[in-house]
Order: structure tokens, then C-alpha cells, then sequence
């Protein structure tokens, strides 16, 4: 079979630290996070984190009540996310979306929050009130592919990747197998999640949640001695994947080209990582991009600031490249974004790559001794000049996901097919 080439031809972002890529890399160069305490948590009995990592977003206004009464928060920020990422392709509007040749691959950990709490209300007082004909559209596991696909008018497949953590990484990724076995032409691909008290509470009995209340910008700590937690955060990334020769034959222009996705499951424990699960789905990303694991200029780190976490993270990386290869966490600046950060790491990756620089992980300041040694990058950007970089998320379920882009080149030294 002949396989597509697939190229990065749209993206965008809404995230704590911003909402497009100008705003993002300017909290990135400054090591300005958007941890926040978050005063309205005070009334969970119970709930010890009290950091949270809000977005600045609301409805837009040229979206009409009619459009969005079906979605949630989450839909609505993956939704206007993918309409920026669409207008950045130049596709907004273009009979392509409603012509078969374009699908979406998107996810979240769960629908919206709010609504999934009117069932609860229904379930232990035993009345509707509350609900209605929307509610579980707002709160089903595929509320945002749909609800993009409603908006615009998209009649290809969808895939929904309700898989936590790595919910906006599979989206990509398999939306990236969608066009290079030839399903689609195109493919609107990534993950949101919006920020919920539950969601920390899913952590906090863990005991995996930070507590440091009273210093929000000193918190989460990836591979840090002194982390004692994770932080949760909200937001959307898009990408708009493109066959090559599709985006060639109408002039687009390409940010990268995604060359690389493994994935896999540890098939261990629902809660505890893998090391060689994880080392593992590295491996079949650089397989399938044909690379040696030396070709790879930077990497984008999971980073949660656990300690489980980021010990197997860190070893996992270096058995496969050693010590030499420059990596960072962007949940250090955005906290855990949960379904949205696969596709938010990598839109960030993947700007920094075409820049030429690499942001640190903030908060690093004395390396756990028991994580792996790395060039962990640190107290300032690093400037990189990087063909090939990778991004890894890992999940709850023992999900594993890795990510290899490449840099464009505007004239392709080799036949779009392979």
C-alpha cells in the first residue's frame, strides 16, 4: 500500500497562559505560569489542592444561541479553537469540509462537567429537574468531535479518543492514520478539557494533587526533588492534518509534517506507569518514522510533577536517548490540561521547532535525584536548531502516546508518497 504524507497546515490553541501562539511564547520566554488559586474551590469539604489553572476564554460573540445550545464548555472551546485553526489552513468555509474528504479526530476525558452533575442531581433526588434535551449532548464522552462537526458542516469520519490524558494525542495520531492509509484527505485533530473541581478531586484522593495554596507560582514541579503534586488546568488545541499532496496542489502553507505516532497500553495497572510501556510507544513513533533515536533535537515531556510519573518518565526517555537530548515540561507553565494537553504540548513543540528555541520547565530547580539523568532544559529557553522533535503523553489506563513532526522544508527532497 502506498502511504500519504501527512503536513500540519493549521493550528491553535486556547490555554492558561493564552490563547494564541504570540501570548503563549511570551509567558514561555517570561517563565509566567497561569497557576491561580481558585477561591470558589473553598467550599469542597475535603478537597485539599485549592490550584487550578483557568483559561481566558468565553463564548465568542458571533456564536449564536442556536449553535451552542448543544455544547458545554468543552465543545464550545474545541469548537472555536478548531474555527482558528481551520482559518489558519485557510479551509474555513471551503466546500471541502462538507464534501467527505475531511473527518475529525477529537477528545476530551469526559464531557462537560455541569451537565454530567444534572444526572447526578437526577439520580439522588430522583427528579429531572435540571435536564433537558441538550443535556447529554453536552455531557457525552464525544461532545466536542460532534459538535465540531455540527458547526461546520464536516461529513467525514470521526473518531472520539476519550482516553484522559492522552485524548488529544491519540486524536492526532489517528487522525494522522486516517490520511496516510488514504481514508481522508483531511483531518481536524486534537483534545479539549475545561476546568473542574471534580476533575481535582479525581487527583487530590490520589494524594497526587500540590498543596502549596499559598504559592501558586511555585507549583506543579516536574522532575523536581521538591514537587509534591500535580496542578489541574483547562484548554483546546487543534490541528488541521493534511495530505501532502492535497495541501501542495492549493498553495497552503505547511508548519511541519507529522511523520511519527506510536501508541500502546502497560495492560498492568489502571493508576501506576509503565517504564518500559512508556519506552516502548517512543520506540514504535521512531519506528514508524524511520529514525534513529539520535535524530531527535527535543523533547516534549509529559511532566506531570509526580513522583511515580516523573521517575518512570524520565527513565523511560533515557534508556531510549541517553542523556544528551533536550527535554522540558510545558505542564510546569499550563498545569495538567488532561484531554487537551497532547495537542496543546505539541502545537507548542511545534512553533518552538520553526522559532528555533525551546522553553524550560519552570520550577526546576534541584533535579529528583531518583529521575534519570537528562538534558533537562531549565532556568531559561534553550536555542535549538532541530529537524525532528517528539511529544509524549501518558495516561490513566496505562495509555501511551509519542508524536514525531518534522520541520518543513519548502521543497521536498523526496516523492510525496512512500
Amino acid at each position: 500500500m502506498l502511504k500519504k504524507r501527512v503536513v500540519v497546515t493549521g493550528m491553535a490553541g486556547i490555554s492558561p497562559i493564552g490563547n494564541d501562539w504570540q501570548q503563549v511564547s511570551r509567558r514561555l520566554k517570561a517563565q509566567s505560569t497561569g497557576i491561580q488559586y481558585m477561591q470558589e474551590w473553598e467550599k469542597y469539604k475535603g478537597l485539599n489542592t485549592r490550584l487550578g489553572a483557568p483559561a481566558d476564554f468565553s463564548k465568542p460573540e458571533h456564536y449564536s444561541r442556536k449553535q451552542t445550545r448543544s455544547m458545554g464548555r468543552i465543545a464550545l472551546m474545541a469548537t472555536y479553537v478548531s474555527e482558528l485553526a481551520l482559518i489558519d489552513a485557510g479551509l474555513l468555509d471551503d466546500p471541502c469540509l462538507k464534501s467527505g474528504q475531511m473527518g475529525i479526530s477529537y477528545g476530551s476525558s469526559s464531557g462537560s462537567p455541569d451537565a454530567i452533575a444534572d444526572f447526578g442531581h437526577m439520580l439522588i433526588n430522583h427528579t429531572t429537574d435540571g435536564l433537558n434535551a441538550t443535556s447529554y449532548i453536552r455531557m457525552m464522552a464525544h461532545t466536542a468531535p460532534v459538535n465540531i462537526s455540527l458547526f461546520f458542516g464536516i461529513n467525514g469520519r470521526v473518531y472520539t479518543t476519550s482516553s484522559a490524558c492522552t485524548s488529544g494525542s491519540q486524536g492526532i495520531g489517528y487522525a494522522y492514520e486516517a490520511i496516510k492509509y488514504g481514508h481522508q484527505k483531511m483531518m481536524v485533530a486534537g483534545g479539549a478539557e475545561e476546568l473542574s473541581a471534580s476533575q481535582a478531586a479525581v487527583f487530590d484522593t490520589l494524594f497526587a494533587t500540590s498543596t502549596r495554596n499559598d504559592t501558586p507560582d511555585k507549583s506543579p514541579r516536574p522532575f523536581d526533588r521538591d514537587r509534591d503534586g500535580l496542578v489541574i488546568g483547562e484548554g483546546a488545541g487543534t490541528f488541521i492534518l493534511e495530505e501532502l499532496d492535497h495541501a501542495l496542489a492549493r498553495g497552503a502553507r505547511i508548519h511541519a509534517e507529522l511523520i511519527g505516532f506510536g501508541t500502546n497500553s502497560d495492560g498492568l495497572h489502571v493508576t501506576q506507569p509503565d517504564r518500559d510501556s512508556m519506552e516502548t510507544a517512543m520506540r514504535l513513533a521512531l519506528q514508524d518514522a524511520q529514525l534513529d533515536a539520535s535524530a531527535i533535537g527535543y523533547i516534549s515531556a509529559h511532566g506531570t510533577a509526580t513522583e511515580h510519573g516523573d521517575v518512570a518518565e524520565s527513565h523511560a526517555t533515557a534508556a531510549l536517548f541517553g542523556s544528551n537530548t533536550p527535554i522540558s515540561a510545558m505542564k510546569s507553565y499550563t498545569g495538567h490540561t488532561l484531554g487537551a494537553c497532547g495537542a496543546l504540548e505539541a502545537w507548542a513543540a511545534v512553533n518552538m521547532m520553526n522559532e528555533g528555541w525551546f522553553h524550560s520547565t519552570v520550577n526546576l530547580e534541584n533535579i529528583d535525584p531518583a529521575c534519570a539523568q537528562l538534558d533537562y532544559i531549565k532556568d531559561d529557553i534553550r536555542r535549538l536548531d532541530c529537524e525532528y522533535i517528539m511529544s509524549n503523553n501518558f495516561a490513566f489506563g496505562g495509555i501511551n502516546t509519542s508524536l514525531i513532526f518534522k520541520r518543513w522544508a519548502e521543497k521536498p527532497d523526496h516523492p510525496t508518497i512512500f
